[in-house]
């Protein structure tokens, strides 16, 4: 029995690092607190409770997360502060042992956080440690962003059952599961409700959708397509592997589905691809990225690449370098590789330096650069629907076309949370977005 009295007139505070299903499930832990009467702390407030939802996809993740937990804990004193996420669950032993944590969540536990938080009273040795197995980790809990973005993140799926060999993640999430159909289309006809215009569809391997239920991924988006009120759906990263050919065919056809994919390649190289153990190779993923332009040629494809993994010698970067090059793609996400103790990639004796992992990087950030200006640029003079975003800068807002290309405009309020035809011009005076002429 929860002793609610321990929880009147207390504030909180949420801090998220790492990726959007981290904040669709922050945003959850959120609305639990919220049901007993916790207020969300404002600027400049202190809270009686702090929540740290975690990454650990790196080492410089996992330091970037004890830096914030002491900078909260400074910020907040005497707060009770709760980690979870994907350190809390790797790495519980050393998340509490960082000064000023209370209480260690697992990924099991997150969201029965109201049952362990103790009467908040703090710890004075280190924090307790509440996580399950790996093993043990089954459950799959609905979550969507409800902030005052126009943007919410809806999570579908969770889990991976891919082992990839420089990973951590599926020992931090567990084995791949989902939700059903029925429960996320009601989820999405609340964001209707609420005002809610875009959803972008999170999860760990979204494409792996249905092992827990017997659907499928196209199944799923099928549905979605239907719910009335939403003007525009974004599928986040998916497997070249599990984007069938009639999923995209869909999205080409469909009402809401933006030509918008990220697509995670990793390495272009058929040898490192074999070495991080994916499944697929560059000849499966060329197919995929030739499909989209072919039956959307105006689809804006963004593409993950890590570089300097064990065994990517000079040879198998510049096969990575050409293959992209080659590729009709409009922005990379580069990322260093980093060791994760516990990996398979470890055993491969070969390792890159980091000065040639910087060098390779910004190799690649530079190809990035050109192909990402490119394909807006050819936009220019052309029509296009933007959603205007909540957020503004000074007098100006931001926004959307359903291809993913930014752009920027006088701010209008009559316009904010709308699908707005507009003429897009030329780039703005830092060349981070194109500015627009709002059709009447």
């Amino acid at each position: 029995m929860i002793d609610r009295t321990i929880f009147e007139n207390k504030l909180a505070a949420y801090y998220t690092l790492g990726c959007k299903l981290n904040f669709a499930e922050t945003s959850t832990i959120g609305k639990v607190l919220a049901e007993q009467g916790i207020r969300k702390a404002r600027s400049g407030e202190k809270a009686d409770i702090c929540v740290v939802n975690t990454c650990s996809v790196t080492e410089l993740a996992d330091k970037k997360c004890r830096q914030a937990i002491r900078r909260i804990n400074k910020q907040h004193p005497g707060a009770f502060i709760v980690v979870t996420g994907c350190y809390a669950q790797l790495k519980p032993e050393e998340v509490s042992h960082i000064e000023g944590v209370d209480l260690v969540l697992g990924a099991e536990q997150k969201f029965d956080i109201l049952l362990h938080l103790d009467n908040l009273q703090k710890q004075t040795d280190g924090g307790a440690i509440i996580a399950s197995k790996i093993k043990d980790i089954k459950t799959f809990s609905p979550s969507c962003s409800s902030d005052d973005r126009t943007r919410h993140f809806l999570k579908v799926q969770d889990g991976c059952d891919y082992y990839c060999s420089y990973c951590t993640i599926p020992f931090a999430r567990g084995r791949s599961r989902n939700g059903s159909i029925e429960n996320i289309v009601k989820q999405a006809e609340e964001v209707a409700a609420q005002g809610g215009k875009e959803i972008v569809l999170t999860g760990v391997n979204i494409g792996d959708f249905g092992k827990s239920t017997g659907e499928t991924f196209l199944d799923l988006i099928k549905a979605l397509d239907k719910v009335e009120g939403i003007c525009r759906y974004r599928i986040s990263s998916i497997e070249p592997n599990l984007i069938t050919d009639e999923a995209i065919e869909f999205v080409a056809r469909s009402q809401r589905f933006a030509p918008h994919f990220h697509i995670p390649l990793q390495s272009g190289s058929d040898e490192v691809l074999k070495l991080m153990k994916r499944k697929y190779d560059t000849a499966l993923f060329r197919h995929k990225i030739e499909k989209i332009k072919e039956i959307m040629p105006h689809a804006f494809i963004g593409v993950d690449v890590i570089v300097g993994t064990r065994g990517e010698t000079d040879k198998l970067f510049a096969e990575t370098l050409s293959f992209i090059e080659s590729l009709d793609i409009s922005q990379l996400h580069v990322f260093s590789y980093s060791e994760r103790p516990g990996t398979q990639v470890l055993k491969i004796e070969y390792a890159v330096d980091p000065k040639t992992k910087h060098i390779r990087s910004q190799q690649l950030l530079d190809i990035s650069d050109r192909k990402w200006k490119n394909f807006c640029s050819s936009f220019i003079g052309k029509e296009a629907n933007v959603l205007f975003e909540h957020t503004r800068k000074g007098d100006l807002m931001h926004g959307f076309t359903e291809n993913y290309v930014k752009v920027e405009a006088p701010y209008n309020k009559l316009v904010i949370n709308e699908s707005c035809p507009v003429v897009l011009q030329d780039w703005n005076e830092d060349s981070t977005a194109l500015t627009v002429q709002i059709k009447q």
